[in-house]
C-alpha cells in the first residue's frame, strides 16, 4: 500500500491541481521545479525514500565530468571492460572481457542506452573498484545538499541500501545543467549507434514532448517507472521529477502534466510563488526503507503477467552475429530528438560485441 500523500501547490488559484497530477491513487513522488533559481511549483511526497534505478547514472555521469574537468582523465582515455563488467544485466552494451572503449562512447552509453555494464567501467575506471566508487559517489551527494540518499552501485541495479528522494534528484539535476551545460545535449539524443546496433532511449518525452531535452528515466520492480524530465521554452527550463508509476506510458503523461502545467501558467505563477528548492520545508525523516512496490507495476518482469507487453523470442534471445564486412573499428553515432545525426568518435570495440 501506498503512504499517505503529501501535495503541496505553491501557486494560487488552481483547484485540484493535485488531484489533476496525480495520475492514480497509487502516484508516488513528484516535483517541479524552474531549473534557474530552484522555484518549486508543485510537491509531493518530495522526501519519501525510494528507489532512484538508474536515476542513479546521473550522479555518475556528474562524477565523470568532474573528472573531466579537473583533468583526472579525458574523453579518448580508454576503460576496459572487467569480469564484473561483463556481468552487469541489462540494460547494457555486452561488450566482451577484455574490450576497450572511449570515456566519450561510455558517456553517450551511459546517458542514452542506460548501460549497466559502461556504468561499472566508469566506476572502475575512475575510483579502481566499484565499491570505491561508491564512497565517491556519496561524498558528492553529501555535497550537492542530497542528505537523504546512499548509493552503493553506479548503476541503479537493486539494492536495498541504495535509496534517493525527489528533492535529491531535483538538486542533482540542477547541479548537472548549472555546472555541466557543455554535457546536456547528450541527455537529450533519443538513440545511439555502435557499429550496426542501434540503441535508444527510454525517455519517450524526447520524442513526444516540445522542448524536452532530458534527462534520464529509471526502473526496476522495487521503484516502478521513474523519471527526472527537462524541457526548454522560450529560454525557460524546466525540471519534472516523478517516481514510481505503474507503467512507461503514466510515467510520461504524468511528467507532461508537470510539465504542461509549469508552462502554461508560468505568466502568473513566478508572481505568487515564493518558495524555492532550498528553502522547501523537510517532511519528517523517515527511517523505514523505501517501499517495494512492484505490486502494482505493469511489467512481465516483475511478475504480473498479463498487464504489459512480453519481448519476443524470451528464451532465445537472438545475439548480433559478426558482419564479416564491418569496420575493425566501431562507428558510433547519435541522432537528436529531432533527427539530426551527428558523428561521433571512434573506438575499437568490435561491432559484433554489442548487443541490444
Amino acid at each position: 500500500m501506498m503512504r499517505g500523500s503529501r501535495c503541496y501547490r505553491f501557486v494560487a488559484g488552481v483547484a485540484g491541481l493535485c488531484a489533476a497530477i496525480a495520475t492514480s491513487a497509487q502516484a508516488g513522488p513528484a516535483l517541479l521545479i524552474d531549473a534557474s533559481d530552484g522555484a518549486v511549483y508543485y510537491a509531493e511526497d518530495q522526501d519519501l525514500a525510494w528507489y532512484p534505478a538508474s536515476l542513479t547514472k546521473m550522479l555518475t555521469a556528474y562524477i565523470t565530468f568532474e573528472a573531466i574537468k579537473s583533468g583526472k582523465i579525458t574523453l579518448e582515455s580508454k576503460l576496459t571492460v572487467t569480469e564484473k563488467a561483463n556481468a552487469q544485466p541489462p540494460s547494457k552494451v555486452g561488450l566482451p572481457v577484455g574490450g576497450e572503449m572511449t570515456v566519450d562512447v561510455a558517456l553517450k552509453a551511459l546517458i542514452i542506452k542506460s548501460a549497466n555494464d559502461v556504468a561499472v567501467m566508469l566506476a572502475e575506471g575512475l575510483a579502481g573498484s566499484e565499491e570505491k566508487f561508491a564512497e565517491t559517489m556519496n561524498e558528492t551527494a553529501k555535497r550537492l545538499g542530497m542528505t537523504r540518499s546512499n548509493f552503493v552501485n553506479p548503476n541503479g541495479l537493486p539494492d536495498e541500501k541504495q535509496f534517493t528522494t525527489a528533492r535529491d534528484m531535483a538538486l542533482l539535476a540542477r547541479a548537472i545543467i548549472r555546472d555541466f551545460p557543455e554535457y546536456m545535449p547528450l541527455f537529450a539524443e533519443a538513440e545511439m549507434r555502435l557499429g550496426r546496433v542501434r540503441m535508444g532511449t527510454h525517455n519517450s518525452l524526447l520524442k513526444t514532448y516540445a522542448g524536452a531535452d532530458g534527462l534520464k528515466t529509471g526502473f526496476i520492480c522495487s521503484s516502478g517507472y521513474n523519471v527526472v524530465a527537462t524541457a526548454t521554452r522560450d529560454n525557460r527550463r524546466l525540471v519534472a521529477i516523478v517516481l514510481g508509476e505503474s507503467s512507461g506510458l503514466a510515467r510520461t503523461t504524468r511528467a507532461a502534466a508537470l510539465l504542461d502545467h509549469g508552462f502554461e501558467n508560468n505568466a502568473w505563477v513566478d508572481f505568487f510563488n515564493k518558495r524555492k528548492l532550498d528553502t522547501l520545508p523537510f517532511d519528517p525523516a523517515d527511517t523505514t526503507p523505501p517501499q517495494d512496490i512492484r505490486k502494482i507495476v505493469r511489467s512481465w518482469e516483475c511478475g504480473n503477467r498479463g498487464v504489459g507487453p512480453r519481448p519476443r523470442n524470451l528464451k532465445n534471445v537472438a545475439k548480433k552475429k559478426a558482419d564479416p564486412k564491418a569496420p575493425a573499428a566501431a562507428q558510433v553515432e547519435t541522432a537528436s530528438s529531432n533527427g539530426t545525426k551527428k558523428q561521433a568518435v571512434k573506438q575499437k570495440a568490435k561491432p559484433e560485441a554489442a548487443k541490444q
